[in-house]
């Protein structure tokens, strides 16, 4: 297939401009003199619309196996085109566990079938999550470079040092789940200070938090973080979350520390739940399809620049994942996402793509639509048609 955005917006952390881009499989260019007679391209008048590299999710939940009530990797994977992902790495909770190589050939098998996102599966760090055992990392390590207990704290020091010192080892990123949030951090970066390692701290969302982790940077420690987007947009909202929503100062350093690169990338924690499940105490809410929208509408509000959006969900995620530049001037996938960033829409169950609903913020209004999501020159999703 071939498309043509005619006079079309492009977005990405280096560059915001607008021309032509002609998208051939999975090859693009820029056409600087555009002849329109005789063309049998799919053409999209770009006037009003803005073409950014799709983004990468580091942290989702997609419930496969064991939850598909909730989620499974198809319907996981059609939200996450609704949003404009094309790459979602998806957590160890699932039943059984994602700790053994069956269960990650399973998952790898199953979303290849699919031919959507591409889907990158994280390894539990420990047997079952809660157990004291480490995975066996040098068999896992041949499926996924990414381990995490996330949903379960790893409390236990001698297990966490070991976790650390393997994956320097095995050449792993290690993301934990911290709570308490400030104290667990604290231990963490300490550990990582003598230990060594590669570590990712997940879901940060409080001040102190962010606090210690930039004035770790500036000593040079190998950490990276993430926050998401509900804890950016809101706070103080009563609604089942982990971690909670926070109060106004903690949503403020999140967003200074987006701005001085304390942050490295924004992640959804798209975790659906059932509506039985939700009123009976289950965290979390669903993120793939809102992420866009509500980070957009945070930057316009503080007058951040949209490249800086493009670097956290895009380039650094990209980056992190060894996959190629999100670039328009260098030579990478034609993965875009097609959006409408003057768009100023309602949010409303009905158009969800997730199995699970569980969202506080149906009725809230927002800035920047999706459009499109074409992976590897392919349309994957038009119109908030999935195809």
């Amino acid at each position: 297939m071939t498309i043509i955005f005619k006079d079309i917006r492009i977005i990405d952390s280096d560059t915001d401009r607008n021309t032509n881009i002609l998208l051939s499989k999975n090859t693009f260019k820029e056409i600087k003199d555009l002849d329109l007679k005789n063309n049998s391209a799919n053409i999209t008048n770009g006037k009003g619309l803005a073409l950014l590299p799709s983004f990468l999710d580091l942290h989702c939940h997609l419930r496969d196996p064991g939850y598909t009530y909730k989620e499974d990797l198809k319907s996981g994977n059609h939200a996450a085109l609704a949003g404009g992902f094309t790459t979602i790495c998806c957590m160890a909770n699932t039943k059984p566990v994602c700790d053994n190589p069956d269960i990650i050939k399973y998952i790898i098998k199953k979303g290849k079938s699919l031919n959507m996102c591409d889907i990158i599966p994280v390894s539990a760090v420990t047997k079952g999550l809660k157990s004291k055992q480490l995975v066996n990392f040098k068999s896992m390590t041949n499926y996924t470079r990414l381990f995490s207990n996330d949903g379960e704290p790893i409390a236990d020091k001698k297990v966490m040092i070991d976790a650390l010192q393997s994956s320097s080892n095995y050449n792993f990123k290690l993301l934990t789940h911290c709570e308490p949030e400030v104290k667990m951090i604290e231990r963490d970066l300490e550990l990582l200070r003598t230990y060594g390692g590669n570590l990712h701290i997940c879901h940060v969302s409080k001040k102190e938090s962010i606090k210690l982790i930039r004035s770790a940077k500036k000593d040079n420690l190998n950490v990276t973080c993430e926050i998401t987007p509900h804890h950016l947009f809101s706070y103080g909202l009563d609604y089942i979350v982990h971690p909670p929503f926070r109060e106004k100062e903690d949503t403020e350093e999140l967003l200074k520390g987006v701005l001085d690169g304390t942050i490295d990338i924004i992640a959804t924690d798209h975790a659906p739940h059932c509506e039985y499940d939700k009123k009976r105490g289950a965290r979390g809410l669903i993120g793939l399809e809102l992420a866009f929208s509500l980070v957009y509408t945070i930057f316009k509000k503080n007058n951040v620049n949209i490249k800086l959006l493009s670097k956290l969900m895009s380039e650094t995620p990209s980056k992190m994942l060894n996959k190629k530049s999100t670039k328009f001037n260098q030579k990478t996938n034609a993965n875009f996402v097609l959006v409408d960033l003057a768009k100023k829409y309602i949010i409303g169950e009905k158009k969800f793509k997730s199995k699970s609903k569980n969202t506080p913020f149906i009725g809230h209004s927002v800035y920047g639509e999706v459009l499109m999501t074409i992976k590897n020159g392919e349309i994957k999703y038009d119109n908030r048609q999935t195809i």
